[in-house]
C-alpha cells in the first residue's frame, strides 16, 4: 500500500459527481487519497467550494475566478471572494489566469480580472493556483510585474515548456501534473515530469476532467491521481512511496496543512 496522497486540484462539486459523490470519496478513501482541492472558477463554484472544505473530512478549498468566466463577474466579487478566502477550510485563491484557446472571455477581460485577482492574493498573503493555456507569454509578463504573495502558488496541470517552468519555480511556484502526463504522446510532460526538482512537484487530477491511462476518456475522480503519480515514479527512476511521500510534503506545506 502507498503512503497517503494529496490531489491538487479536482472539482468535486461539479454537476457531474452529483449522482454518487458518496461513493467517490470511499473509492477515493480506499485509495488513501487522504486530502483534496475542491477547486472553484466562479463566484456560485466559489460558495460551493467553501461549502464542501465545512462539510467534508480532507477537503480544502480555493477560490477565484478562472479565465473562461472573467467577463461576467460581477459587481463587488472580490469583496465576495475575500470574505469567502477567510472561511475555515479555504486555503487557496483560484484557479485564475489567462486561457487563450478557448477565449471564452475577451483577452483584456482576461488579464484584468486576473490582475485583479492578484492583487487580492498579495492582500491576503495566500497561495494562488493558476491556470494557463497558451497564453504563457502574456501570463508571464503579469506575473513578472504584478507578482504573488510570499504564499507561492501552483502553475495547475501544467502545460509549458521547461524554460517557462524554471521561470514559474524561481518565481516561487510549484509545477502540478495531472492525467495527460501518462498519455503515449505527452513527450514534453514527461520530460518536464522528470527534470522538476522533487521538492517542487505536484500531483493533482483536475478531475472531472483528464483521466489518466489506463481511464482515458472517462470521468476523472481523485482516487485515479495515483496513476499520475506512480507514472511520474517511473520517469524519474524512484520508488512510488518516495514520489507519493514527497508530493504529499509539498501540498501539505503549500496550502499549509497538517
Amino acid at each position: 500500500m502507498l503512503p497517503e496522497l494529496f490531489d491538487t486540484h479536482a472539482h468535486l462539486n461539479d454537476e457531474q459527481f452529483a449522482p454518487d459523490l458518496d461513493a467517490v470519496f470511499e473509492r477515493m478513501a480506499a485509495a488513501r487519497v487522504t486530502r483534496v482541492v475542491c477547486v472553484a472558477y466562479d463566484l456560485a463554484s466559489s460558495e460551493g467550494t467553501a461549502a464542501m472544505a465545512a462539510s467534508r473530512p480532507g477537503v480544502v478549498a480555493s477560490v477565484g475566478v478562472h479565465p473562461h468566466d472573467a467577463a461576467d463577474v460581477p459587481p463587488g466579487y472580490l469583496d465576495r471572494l475575500a470574505e469567502l478566502a477567510r472561511r475555515p477550510g479555504v486555503v487557496a485563491l483560484g484557479e485564475m489566469g489567462l486561457d487563450y484557446y478557448r477565449d471564452l472571455s475577451p483577452r483584456p477581460v482576461q488579464q484584468r480580472v486576473f490582475r485583479e485577482q492578484l492583487a487580492l492574493v498579495r492582500q491576503l498573503q495566500m497561495p494562488v493556483i493558476i491556470h494557463a493555456r497558451n497564453a504563457f507569454g502574456d501570463l508571464l509578463d503579469i506575473l513578472r510585474r504584478d507578482g504573488i504573495s510570499s504564499a507561492g502558488g501552483v502553475m495547475h496541470c501544467f502545460s509549458g515548456s521547461w524554460e517557462v517552468a524554471r521561470e514559474c519555480m524561481d518565481m516561487g511556484f510549484y509545477i502540478s501534473l495531472a492525467g495527460p502526463v501518462t498519455f503515449k504522446n505527452a513527450s514534453k510532460l514527461k520530460d518536464i515530469a522528470a527534470r522538476v526538482p522533487a521538492e517542487r512537484l505536484l500531483v493533482e487530477t483536475d478531475c472531472p476532467y483528464l483521466a489518466p491511462e489506463p481511464f482515458r476518456g472517462r470521468r476523472n475522480e481523485p482516487a485515479y491521481v495515483r496513476y499520475v503519480a506512480e507514472h511520474i515514479a517511473e520517469l524519474r527512476n524512484v520508488p512510488a512511496e518516495e514520489l507519493a511521500r514527497v508530493t504529499t510534503a509539498n501540498a501539505k506545506r503549500l496550502f499549509g496543512v497538517d
